[in-house]
């Protein structure tokens, strides 16, 4: 059996490159509740290190990626409005196959982000 597993990846959109340093938190939804699973903070090529979820970890159901852009456009020094229009940005998503490969990439600007199934 394919072991599962959960990824992501940052791409900082304003200045073409990836991001490195933000701050990820992943989250499990179970009715009305947030559940936090792991954090993880981008490296140099603006992946984490390691999968966020893999194995037996990785169930099928839905969860939610928080990331951290605002603070990483401010360490970099881009003057943003207060309040930020872009911050803390939440994606929630479902994982029906655990079996799988899920990667969940974002692409982010001070001003708009986007996002989509990745391989």
């Amino acid at each position: 059996m394919t072991m599962g597993k959960l990824t992501t990846h940052v791409l900082d959109t304003a200045h073409g490159c990836p991001a490195a340093g933000v701050q990820v938190a992943l989250y499990r939804i179970e009715g009305e509740s947030r559940i936090l699973l792991r954090t993880a903070q981008t490296n140099a090529d603006g992946r984490c290190d390691a999968p966020i979820l893999q194995g037996d970890d990785l169930v099928a159901g839905v969860f939610e990626l928080q990331f951290q852009a605002g603070a990483y456009f401010a360490a970099r020094g881009v003057d943003l409005p207060a309040p930020r229009f872009v911050d803390v940005v939440s994606l929630r998503f479902g994982i029906a196959d655990a079996s799988a490969h899920y990667h969940v990439p974002l692409l982010v600007s001070p001003f708009s982000y986007s996002t989509y199934r990745g391989s």
